[in-house]
């Protein structure tokens, strides 16, 4: 190439002539390539602010104490529960007394138990259930944010692979047909 150019003489005049082109062209169709560009660099400033809003803070005696507070249902739950077969067995008499105290409640309050109970336990297993889907996500608030949004990005999700279990196999290659 560059003895023709030297034989036609147009060398700089035709790289000028080809970036004008370019430059025109792009007025009228954007360049992909620094479109994926600032993509990127918008998705990573937007990942890295998101690990700095969260980066946890020294936890204080009220933070100890509320997330005490947090974990307290699930066992009174339970301890409550066995709780109510002991003392139905120490004292009937009792026990038979509360529960037609139980029966004088009205239906609406026991349907507000059931969605108040319903959303606390909803809320805690779609919490497990998103951090079960992207094992491979870094948390929050390290300083390689931008490098682990990456790998989530990227990353295979364990709910397509299901190797380990032939019923899930044979029902995802269902699926796909």
């Amino acid at each position: 190439m560059g003895m023709i150019d030297r034989f036609i003489g147009m060398g700089a005049t035709a790289t000028a002539l080809g970036s004008a082109v370019g430059g025109v062209a792009e007025i009228f169709t954007q360049n992909a390539t620094r479109r994926m560009e600032l993509d990127e660099q918008a998705y990573a400033h937007a990942v890295t602010q998101l690990g700095q809003e969260f980066q946890q803070a020294r936890a204080g005696w009220f933070d100890g104490f509320v997330n005490g507070l947090n974990r307290l249902p699930r066992p009174l739950l339970a301890l409550g529960t066995m709780a109510l077969f002991i003392y139905a067995m120490v004292e009937p008499s009792g026990f038979g007394l509360r529960m037609e105290g139980l029966q004088q409640v009205p239906e609406p309050l026991w349907w507000l138990l059931g969605a108040i109970v319903g959303f606390y336990f909803g809320a805690r297993e779609a919490h497990y259930l998103r951090d079960r889907v992207w094992p491979t996500r870094k948390p929050v608030g390290t300083t390689e944010a931008a490098q682990s949004a990456a790998t989530v990005q990227g990353a295979p999700r364990p709910a397509d692979d299901f190797s380990d279990n032939a019923a899930l196999r044979d029902w995802a290659a269902g699926l796909r047909n």
